[in-house]
């Protein structure tokens, strides 16, 4: 698992020559609708393996949480179950609008 920084994830969403990640939330939905990564994908932590088959396990997913952790557990989940190109959103949508989008609530 990769770590990835909010300003490595913009770069890489801005890059029009790189395929996009599959950004993939697993926070509550009560805090995606605070705040989400546009373009994100809201999968719940608990929900995460009963819908594992809805995930391209050769796409390049970007997990995401609050501040890193729940999305560093689920990215190692991933793993676990055959995933390789996955990568952890290092201090999650929290660090995402502090350096990133300014504007975005926090919470």
């Amino acid at each position: 698992m990769r770590q990835l920084r909010p300003a490595e994830l913009h770069a890489w969403l801005a890059d029009g020559a790189r395929e996009p990640p599959l950004l993939l939330d697993v926070r509550q939905p009560w805090e995606y609708d605070c705040c989400r990564i546009a373009g994100s994908e809201l999968v719940p932590m608990a929900s995460l393996q009963g819908r594992l088959h809805e995930i391209d396990p050769e796409r390049e997913i970007v997990v995401i949480c609050h501040h890193g952790v729940r999305s560093y557990h689920a990215a190692r989940f991933l793993e676990h179950n055959g995933y390789a190109r996955v990568n952890n959103l290092t201090g999650g949508v929290d660090a995402w609008a502090k350096e990133v989008d300014l504007n975005m609530p926090t919470y």
